[in-house]
């Protein structure tokens, strides 16, 4: 599913126009991008928690040529899977 099939499920659930649902979705993924832009961790009861990882710097290689390569420090958002989505995910028929 991308985003515009998840706004289509909305516009469908809450019986409301695709374009009232488009910018519904749009507004819940800016607030996720801000807030974890701001260091803040998001934490979604029975779906999962993102938060932002830091990273070291470090001597990498290329592996076009195999020279050594200096990393930069880096920050990577991070999903965690919640357990109840884990278990209904995991289901066995």
């Amino acid at each position: 599913m991308n985003k515009t099939g998840l706004a289509l499920q909305v516009a469908n659930r809450a019986k409301v126009s695709q374009k009232v649902a488009k910018v519904v979705v749009d507004a819940v993924f800016e607030e996720m991008e801000n807030a974890l832009r701001r260091g803040e961790r998001i934490e979604i009861r029975g779906f999962g928690s993102f938060v932002i990882r830091n990273y070291g710097s470090y001597k990498g290689r290329n592996p076009k040529t195999g020279d050594a390569v200096q990393v930069n420090p880096k920050k990577l958002p991070y999903f965690k899977v919640g357990k109840e989505l884990k278990e209904m995910v995991d289901l066995k028929k």
